[in-house]
Protein backbone atom coordinates (compact mmCIF):
# COMPACT_ATOMS: atom_id res chain seq x y z
CA UNK A 1 0.00 0.00 0.00
CA UNK A 2 1.37 3.61 -0.72
CA UNK A 3 2.23 5.69 2.07
CA UNK A 4 0.69 9.34 2.42
CA UNK A 5 3.45 12.00 1.32
CA UNK A 6 1.13 14.90 2.97
CA UNK A 7 -0.31 15.33 6.16
CA UNK A 8 -3.03 18.69 6.19
CA UNK A 9 -0.51 20.41 8.22
CA UNK A 10 1.87 19.98 5.56
CA UNK A 11 -0.41 21.26 2.88
CA UNK A 12 -0.91 23.89 5.26
CA UNK A 13 2.19 25.11 5.57
CA UNK A 14 3.43 25.14 1.84
CA UNK A 15 4.36 28.08 0.55
CA UNK A 16 4.69 28.89 -3.50
CA UNK A 17 6.80 31.11 -4.82
CA UNK A 18 5.34 34.30 -6.71
CA UNK A 19 6.40 34.95 -10.38
CA UNK A 20 4.97 38.05 -12.86
CA UNK A 21 2.70 35.46 -14.15
CA UNK A 22 1.82 33.51 -11.50
CA UNK A 23 -0.97 31.73 -10.03
CA UNK A 24 -3.69 33.87 -7.74
CA UNK A 25 -2.77 32.89 -4.26
CA UNK A 26 -5.93 33.29 -2.70
CA UNK A 27 -7.49 31.29 -5.29
CA UNK A 28 -4.53 28.88 -4.75
CA UNK A 29 -4.92 28.96 -0.72
CA UNK A 30 -8.68 28.27 -1.56
CA UNK A 31 -7.99 25.28 -3.13
CA UNK A 32 -5.30 24.45 -0.76
CA UNK A 33 -8.01 24.43 1.95
CA UNK A 34 -10.38 22.00 0.16
CA UNK A 35 -7.63 19.67 0.04
CA UNK A 36 -6.92 20.02 3.88
CA UNK A 37 -10.57 19.23 4.51
CA UNK A 38 -10.58 16.32 2.12
CA UNK A 39 -7.14 15.20 3.74
CA UNK A 40 -8.90 15.14 7.36
CA UNK A 41 -12.02 13.57 6.09
CA UNK A 42 -10.32 10.60 4.58
CA UNK A 43 -7.82 10.15 7.48
CA UNK A 44 -10.56 9.94 10.21
CA UNK A 45 -13.08 7.31 7.55
CA UNK A 46 -9.77 5.34 6.96
CA UNK A 47 -9.14 5.48 10.77
CA UNK A 48 -12.38 4.33 11.63
CA UNK A 49 -12.71 1.41 8.83
CA UNK A 50 -9.56 0.27 10.51
CA UNK A 51 -11.02 0.31 13.89
CA UNK A 52 -14.62 -1.59 12.25
CA UNK A 53 -12.02 -3.88 10.71
CA UNK A 54 -10.14 -5.04 14.08
CA UNK A 55 -13.46 -5.34 15.85
CA UNK A 56 -15.30 -7.70 12.72
CA UNK A 57 -11.78 -9.64 13.17
CA UNK A 58 -12.56 -10.47 16.70
CA UNK A 59 -15.93 -10.99 15.88
CA UNK A 60 -14.81 -13.63 13.54
CA UNK A 61 -12.58 -15.12 15.99
CA UNK A 62 -15.02 -15.82 18.40
CA UNK A 63 -17.54 -17.35 16.13
CA UNK A 64 -15.02 -19.59 15.12
CA UNK A 65 -14.06 -20.89 18.40
CA UNK A 66 -17.67 -21.40 19.74
CA UNK A 67 -19.01 -24.52 18.48
CA UNK A 68 -22.28 -25.06 16.32
CA UNK A 69 -25.45 -24.70 18.56
CA UNK A 70 -28.87 -26.67 17.45
CA UNK A 71 -31.70 -24.94 19.40
CA UNK A 72 -34.74 -27.66 18.45
CA UNK A 73 -37.94 -26.13 17.80
CA UNK A 74 -41.52 -27.20 15.84
CA UNK A 75 -42.85 -24.96 12.80
CA UNK A 76 -46.00 -24.01 12.09
CA UNK A 77 -46.88 -27.71 10.43
CA UNK A 78 -45.96 -29.42 13.86
CA UNK A 79 -42.73 -31.14 12.11
CA UNK A 80 -39.28 -30.66 14.13
CA UNK A 81 -37.22 -28.08 12.97
CA UNK A 82 -33.57 -27.17 14.10
CA UNK A 83 -32.13 -23.22 13.96
CA UNK A 84 -28.65 -23.77 13.67
CA UNK A 85 -25.96 -21.68 13.97
CA UNK A 86 -23.64 -23.28 10.85
CA UNK A 87 -24.76 -23.79 7.35
CA UNK A 88 -22.57 -27.04 7.95
CA UNK A 89 -24.60 -28.39 10.45
CA UNK A 90 -27.86 -27.07 8.72
CA UNK A 91 -27.00 -29.43 5.39
CA UNK A 92 -26.36 -32.42 7.72
CA UNK A 93 -29.76 -32.06 9.79
CA UNK A 94 -32.06 -31.36 6.61
CA UNK A 95 -29.42 -34.99 4.86
CA UNK A 96 -31.08 -36.61 7.69
CA UNK A 97 -35.04 -35.50 7.13
CA UNK A 98 -34.49 -36.25 3.87
CA UNK A 99 -33.37 -39.27 4.68
CA UNK A 100 -36.17 -39.96 6.85
CA UNK A 101 -38.99 -38.69 4.62
CA UNK A 102 -36.81 -41.13 1.54
CA UNK A 103 -37.62 -44.43 4.36
CA UNK A 104 -41.22 -43.45 4.88
CA UNK A 105 -42.09 -43.18 1.30
CA UNK A 106 -40.00 -45.32 -0.65
CA UNK A 107 -39.23 -47.96 2.30
CA UNK A 108 -42.47 -49.58 1.71
CA UNK A 109 -41.68 -49.54 -2.13
CA UNK A 110 -38.70 -51.03 -1.84
CA UNK A 111 -40.04 -53.84 0.90
CA UNK A 112 -42.80 -55.26 -1.66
Amino acid sequence: MASIIFSPKDIYEQDFKTSMRGYDKNEVDEFLDDVIKDYETYASQIAALRKENEKLKADAKKAAAQPASVTPSYGSDGLRTASVASAQASNIDLLKRVSRLEKEVFGKQLMD
